[in-house]
């Protein structure tokens, strides 16, 4: 109803557990709580409900005053929520804002300037770490920004990470104290124990942990990130990058100095890496992708990024049922991956582009996938090394009863055999080279090869032995080609070469490579 007179308001004062039902307009004062509450007035005065209305002051809790139900008013959408359409959900904003927490509320900035690995230690303690109730875990979020820190971040049992992309929330280590543990960031236990201490004191050891859209950095001579003893652990679109820069890493000799590491896993007797995953996730700037000698297994690494680096990935001695499939190698000083003295490791699909060749080399300077032991296998990698190169230094180098499958080589074991290919015999030419093979990979090896040379066809073997450069060329022809096959050595550089007589005429040579490794 119209406002047609202002009449005296009166008021009251007292406990808020004393307040009683205020008159329409009367004022009513919380001494103890220091809040302010109005009348409502009757329903004959028009009030919806009969009660009291507290007036918003700057004590008041609005967290508790509003209700929140889902609904986009910006496109006119509702989703009516609840068990069904008659119990809609009403929750208090509190509740709302309970649902992720943010780093920034524990004081982080993020502006790259200000410190703040106390800030971001102490939210992943709060929430993970005080209680055993699985309900207070609730997400961390990393608004986008550069959180400098200069000392190690500790990520607990069951913590979830998550920023605003790989490029938006970015955690980097800046400290000029050699004393500092070298990580930008490691897993702890449940009680943010590290190192030889996880899983004491009643602690749960690293699990559960996931970390999503966010880069770790170092700009100190530093590596990366330690999985430490954990299990069951996921990565997702998250970057590791150290302080090598391509030139630094192109003008190294391979010398892995300082031997920064992207991804390092540690493992003890009782606790061994496990279940370990990384989609989508780059590792670069540093001598290792990932590097480790101690007992992991079931590590997948997929659909991700293995750029300036010496070594893109370096197991030795223990682990196993290591999976690399769907990955990108480039810029990598020396072998994209090397399998060393381990064996149930796989590497599947990956693409190999300017690596193994000292990056600005135009010749190989190294195999681009090792192997060094049995039962490890290959399928469908390709490779940007041409031909010609990979009989400098292969492709695939197996040590062992290891397969190998795609690209233009198939092994079994230490039996390899290459794609059969097509060469240009010209005519009237002399001691032109087909292949050339090192010595120091292969030690013998047969070309089964067919000439075709207008009318006249020719089917033979070509069988060589490296090492003395002995060689013998069983063939059978309809009529004389005119193709005289000779082999030579440079050092260890053996060449198959031909010399055409003059018919008028070139031939065509197809042949496939085959060998012992």
């Amino acid at each position: 109803m119209a406002i047609v007179q202002i009449s005296r308001i009166t008021n009251r004062k007292g406990y808020t557990e004393n307040l009683p039902q205020l008159a329409g307009a009367e004022l009513g004062w919380c001494t103890d709580s220091r809040r302010l509450f109005i009348g409502n007035g009757t329903l004959e005065d028009g009030a919806p409900v009969i009660g009291n209305t507290e007036i918003i002051t700057q004590f008041s809790d609005i967290t508790v005053l509003s209700n929140y139900t889902y609904s986009d008013i910006v496109v006119g959408y509702s989703a009516q929520t609840g068990p069904t359409s008659s119990d809609p959900v009403v929750r208090t904003v509190q509740a709302k804002l309970d649902d992720m927490a943010s780093v920034r509320d524990f004081g982080a900035v993020g502006d790259g300037v200000a410190d703040d690995t106390d800030a971001i230690n102490r939210a992943l303690y709060q929430l993970y770490c005080r209680e055993n109730n699985t309900q207070i875990r609730r997400s961390l979020f990393f608004p986008a920004g550069t959180y400098r820190t200069s000392e190690p971040i500790v990520i607990p049992t069951y913590a979830k990470l998550i920023g605003e992309g790989a490029d938006c929330s970015i955690i980097y280590l800046d400290t000029q104290d050699s004393s500092v543990p070298a990580y930008v960031a490691r897993f702890g236990d449940s009680r943010q124990q590290t190192g030889v201490n996880i899983g004491t004191n009643g602690a749960t050891p690293p699990q559960n942990i996931e970390i999503s859209s966010m880069t770790f950095q170092s700009t100190e001579d530093s590596d990366v990130f330690l999985v430490d003893q954990a299990t069951q652990c996921w990565f997702d679109s998250v970057n590791f990058v150290g302080s090598n820069t391509l030139t630094e890493i192109e003008n190294s000799g391979g010398v892995l100095l300082p031997e920064l590491t992207a991804v390092a896993f540690n493992s003890n007797g009782s606790q061994t890496c496990n279940d370990i995953t990384f989609d989508k996730c780059s590792f670069t700037n540093c001598s290792y992708g990932i590097n480790t000698s101690d007992g992991v297994f079931g590590v997948t690494v997929s659909n991700s990024v293995f750029d300036t680096l010496i070594v893109g990935i370096n197991l030795e001695d223990t682990p196993s049922g290591f999976r690399a499939v769907h990955n990108i190698f480039d810029n990598v000083y020396s072998e994209g991956i090397i399998y060393n003295n381990v064996d149930l490791n796989v590497s599947a699909y990956n693409v190999f582009y300017n690596v193994g060749n000292s990056i600005g080399g135009t010749s190989p300077t190294a195999v681009i996938v090792k192997f060094g032991h049995d039962n490890n296998v290959s399928i469908n990698d390709v490779f940007e090394r041409s031909d010609a190169d990979a009989f400098t230094y292969p492709r695939v180098q197996i040590i062992g009863s290891t397969s190998s499958t795609g690209g233009t080589q198939s092994q079994v074991g230490r039996y390899a055999r290459e794609a059969g290919r097509t060469f240009t015999l010209v005519n009237a030419a002399s001691n032109q080279t087909v292949i050339t093979i090192n010595a120091q990979y292969v030690r013998a090896f047969e070309m089964l090869y067919t000439i075709v040379r207008g009318v006249n066809i020719r089917t033979g073997r070509l069988t060589v032995v490296t090492d003395t450069v002995g060689y013998t060329d069983d063939y059978t022809e309809n009529s004389s080609t005119g193709i005289t096959f000779t082999v030579s050595a440079v050092g260890d550089t053996v060449s198959v070469k031909y010399t055409a007589t003059n018919t008028g005429s070139s031939g065509t040579l197809t042949y496939s490579i085959s060998h012992l490794a």
